[in-house]
């Protein structure tokens, strides 16, 4: 299984941009889709996450200002950020957890990244 991110780019605060990630390969079934950040000098971290039968997960640092969505048929993940703020400013990886070869065994995929860069 392989992850495409897109999306990224410079925008000004209270700006937005749309992150969108495609998984490609042998994909039996898709457990979770999701996107994290890491920040220049700083630990990558789950920015927010859609689980199959769980729903949606949010940073409470994103909440309300970002939209996950999640297309299982063309098994993509967008990310809509709105209201951007400079801290927001990263390196925006796709992430996702697959069922290969049946539904016993998941596989954790991650994607190349995508800058983000909101200036003030």
């Amino acid at each position: 299984v392989q992850l495409q991110a897109s999306g990224g780019g410079l925008v000004q605060a209270g700006g937005s941009l749309r992150l969108s990630c495609v998984a490609s390969g042998s994909i039996f079934g898709i457990n979770s889709m999701g996107w994290y950040r890491q920040a220049p000098g700083k630990e990558r971290v789950l920015v927010a996450r859609v689980v199959s039968g769980s729903g949606t997960m949010y940073s409470d640092s994103v909440k309300g200002r970002f939209t996950i969505s999640r297309d299982n048929a063309h098994n993509t993940v967008d990310l809509e950020m709105n209201r951007l703020k400079p801290e927001d400013t990263a390196v925006y990886y796709c992430n996702g957890d697959f069922y290969v070869t049946g539904w016993t065994r998941v596989a954790n995929v991650w994607g190349q990244g995508t800058l983000v860069t909101v200036s003030s």
